[in-house]
């Protein structure tokens, strides 16, 4: 799997402690909706960023949110995960300097890092088909702005 060389950078989840491990609760989707997150988590599967898991202790649900173009997003709930993490204080730049910066640049994503090894398991997320983790950083997770600023740094 292509992406950012973990040597160089990854992210991790430093979660504190005192705060207990949440499982949610599988939501039930309806039927298009667990559609499009089974052919999402099986594009996801393919180009190897997620991997099924079993016995998670942190579990997050699928929220499939309609795009302008009437395809289906999945999305995940972090929320439970993101409120154990502190905040990472490293200064992000203004939104001028990011467009100015941007131009005429090759495209790089949150998804080219990958999350730190020990930290994968905590990204899981519950489908009608099974468990899985990331391997990279998925959307939604806390302080992954300033992971990716850190590296563009």
């Amino acid at each position: 799997m292509p992406g950012i060389n973990p040597e160089f950078i990854c992210h991790c989840l430093s979660v504190a402690s005192g705060f207990r491990l949440v499982a949610q609760r599988q939501r039930k989707l309806g039927e298009e909706k667990r559609r499009a997150a089974r052919e999402e988590t099986k594009k996801f599967l393919t180009v190897g960023f997620i991997y099924e898991i079993q016995y998670p202790t942190w579990l997050a649900n699928v929220v499939m949110v309609k795009k302008a173009i009437g395809k289906w997003r999945m999305c995940l709930n972090y929320t439970d995960l993101n409120k154990a993490c502190p905040n990472d204080p490293y200064p992000l730049p203004s939104i001028d300097r990011l467009v100015g910066g941007a131009s005429g640049s090759a495209l790089l994503s949150f998804m080219d890092i990958k999350m730190h090894p020990q930290d994968e398991a905590k990204t899981a997320f519950i489908t009608n088909v099974g468990a899985y983790c990331y391997k990279v950083i998925p959307f939604g997770l806390k302080n992954v702005g300033a992971t990716y600023q850190r590296m563009m740094d």
